[in-house]
């Protein structure tokens, strides 16, 4: 008998980078209308910035202009990435803030170097939700709530005495994201984060980090969600 030999299906093919970048600006455009004028002057203003240097610092000379014209396309091109990078995951995180495990999502692929997060909370209320998460670095202990804070503070108090506790005198700061107005929004967590003064050095971080890893969590725990995947809402 013959074999019928099975064509194993490819894996659908990945997109390309400019495509990428493309799918990127139309989701970063949907929730900011303000995109486009924004790239189109971080493009613009280099390039007039280079040819006015140009002709200041070597007027006449049609080779220093030309070269002067090519770094402002190439800064033109880098600030319009630097931007829509920045405006993207801001556009990104507005679809998560205020679901559960949001702020997990931001400690799992936003923390700047130098410090360490889980996406895990280390507390939770299984009826509201609400949950308190905990990053360590460079400035100490950042305990983070997700919720308003009159529903938050009694288990930030409770995981401030825990870490009180067992580290002593290392600062604990206490960071709320939630619908309080002085509360901090979800794409500025990371960034709020590394402009705690340093306290600690390297290794004293991964210290405190190994002792707080051991007084656990409690459960039920929601995941953090992903940003990237997430749904646009509906009108």
């Amino acid at each position: 008998m013959a074999r019928t030999k099975e064509k194993t299906p490819k894996p659908p093919k990945k997109p390309g980078r400019m495509k990428q970048m493309w799918q990127v600006f139309q989701m970063t455009r949907r929730y900011d209308s303000n995109i486009v004028w924004i790239m189109v002057l971080a493009f613009l203003v280099p390039i007039l910035v280079a040819v006015g240097l140009a002709l200041l610092l070597s007027p006449g000379n049609v080779f220093s202009i030309v070269l002067w014209s090519i770094s402002g396309v190439l800064a033109g091109i880098l600030a319009m990435l630097i931007i829509l990078g920045r405006r993207a995951e801001k556009a990104a995180y507005s679809q998560i803030e205020g679901q559960p495990g949001a702020v997990g999502a931001v400690l799992r692929s936003s923390l700047k170097r130098g410090w360490v997060g889980s996406e895990m909370p280390v507390a939770v209320n299984g009826k509201t939700q609400d949950a308190v998460y905990r990053a360590v670095g460079r400035g100490g202990v950042v305990l983070i709530s997700e919720g308003p804070r009159t529903r938050t503070a009694r288990m930030v108090d409770e995981e401030r005495r825990k870490v009180t506790r067992v580290l002593g005198t290392i600062p604990v700061t206490v960071v709320s994201v939630g619908p309080d107005e002085d509360a901090i929004p979800l794409h500025k967590l990371a960034g709020k984060l590394t402009r705690i003064k340093p306290t600690l050095t390297k290794a004293e971080v991964l210290a405190v980090n190994n002792r707080l890893s051991s007084l656990g969590t409690k459960l039920p725990i929601p995941k953090g969600v992903d940003p990237m995947k997430a749904r646009p809402q509906r009108g």
